[in-house]
């Protein structure tokens, strides 16, 4: 059974649409309509939302903000993309967040319907046992071997990117060429592997077949979206080289610690999801100059040491760490100390600001210093409320107060607590508190 959410700021286009769906035969458990972005992000937060179909253009918060925003708080989330601007640029920022489609208004019935059946359907691919896929794997699969030369000299790049530069045999055994950036990340993720418990004949080729299963996964997840290069590194690791020219590191739409933060944690979800493999990810920052990849890699694996201090979380960004570059010895004291300010930092924004429309986990980690992920992790860890839940709080809190001890009217109300419009600030107070507010008012 699926959820569904449909966001368009066209009451006609989501009523056709969810007529579509409701009678599709679709397993479809649940269908919910947004006419913003803001709505629809509510949403996102509060519900276990499958597939999301947004429009681009949408007054404040565009489709493609959307499409980030959700990703953020649901790296699962999958997404569809209805416009009316057949703009090769949309499409392509569309299909780099990770968009299955981008269809053209007017739209096709049978074809929205293909569309919605087609992403589903992947979907219902279950998380398998270690062993199952390896049984899998090796009826389906032979496995092809990267290019040994090619992934060993990758690897002499992570290592010492002056040398393989100098090395006139690089250009063919590195795709130097396509190493052009000039803005260079490196994402590490490391790989809990375990033999086979099953005395399966696999036994020996357990570690290839997960390896192959993994850089496969990564591959088709990264795809066309992001460009990069993945390979095998020693220890059971993979490593990605993810790269952007001037004018794509150029483009202020998209915050590019927070693309980052959710390319890992898409990728530690679908190992897990799809592979049933547990996996640490460390990304760096990010630098200028290939000269700095090796720099780059040295930050991807300790930002994967920082595991060792934090085991209940999984995707690390060195940036979070770098206000003690020894940050992994730093002691227990100044470690506590430093999350607590960052944690301080973030509730006295959100205490300010909790009634601004738009507010967005973005811009509270921002003024935090940190990244989305990390704040999140140390948000709940240290208040035992996620963070849009205590946004929420927040508001919910003051409007009961306000329809209690003044004669303001629900809009405004709805209004001063940051709410786009009336009727979804009611829903929202009636899911939180069992009663709508003209209720409470009586």
């Amino acid at each position: 059974m699926y959820t569904i959410l449909l966001v368009d700021d066209e009451p006609l286009i989501c009523q056709g649409l969810s007529r579509l769906l409701a009678s599709s035969g679709l397993n479809i458990h649940q269908l919910f309509i947004a006419h913003s972005g803001y709505e629809a992000m509510d949403y996102i937060r509060m519900e276990e939302v499958d597939l999301l179909i947004t429009d681009i253009q949408m007054g404040e918060m565009s489709g493609i903000e959307l499409m980030h925003q959700a990703k953020m708080a649901r790296p699962s989330v999958q997404s569809i993309v209805v416009s009316a601007y057949e703009t090769f640029q949309y499409a392509q920022l569309a299909m780099r967040l990770g968009a299955k489609d981008y269809l053209i208004k007017p739209l096709n019935g049978s074809h929205f319907l293909d569309s919605v059946r087609n992403v589903l359907l992947k979907m219902d691919k279950a998380a398998v046992t270690h062993d199952e896929l390896i049984a899998e794997l090796s009826g389906r699969f032979r496995i092809e071997e990267p290019d040994r030369a090619k992934t060993e000299a990758l690897n002499r790049l992570l290592a010492d990117p002056a040398s393989v530069m100098a090395d006139p045999s690089a250009e063919r055994l590195v795709p130097l060429a396509s190493l052009k950036g000039p803005y260079f990340a490196v994402l590490k993720m490391k790989l809990n592997i375990q033999p086979s418990q099953a005395g399966s004949r696999f036994l020996d080729k357990d570690s290839d077949f997960m390896q192959y299963a993994v850089l496969n996964a990564a591959s088709e997840l990264l795809g066309g979206q992001w460009n990069h290069l993945a390979f095998y590194s020693p220890d059971h690791e993979i490593s990605i080289i993810l790269q952007w020219d001037d004018e794509a590191y150029g483009d202020k739409s998209i915050n590019k610690i927070s693309q980052l933060d959710m390319i890992g944690r898409s990728l530690h979800a679908n190992i897990r999801k799809h592979l049933s493999l547990p996996c640490v990810v460390g990304i760096s920052q990010i630098m200028k100059g290939i000269e700095f990849i090796g720099a780059l890699n040295e930050q991807a694996r300790k930002a994967i040491r920082f595991h060792r201090e934090h085991q209940d979380h999984y995707v690390f960004y060195y940036g979070d760490f770098s206000w003690n570059p020894a940050s992994h010895e730093a002691t227990e004291e100044e470690l506590i100390v430093h999350h607590n300010q960052i944690v301080d930092t973030a509730k006295q924004y959100i205490h300010r600001h909790f009634g601004q429309k738009g507010l967005t986990l973005q811009e509270v980690a921002h003024q935090s210093h940190v990244s989305p992920n990390y704040l999140s992790y140390l948000f709940k860890k240290k208040t035992g409320y996620n963070l849009w839940d205590y946004v929420v709080k927040l508001r919910m809190e003051e409007s009961r107060r306000l329809i209690t001890s003044t004669d303001m009217r629900r809009y405004e109300i709805a209004d001063k607590v940051g709410y786009e419009s009336p009727e979804h600030f009611s829903k929202i107070f009636k899911k939180y508190y069992g009663i709508s507010p003209s209720e409470l008012k009586k």
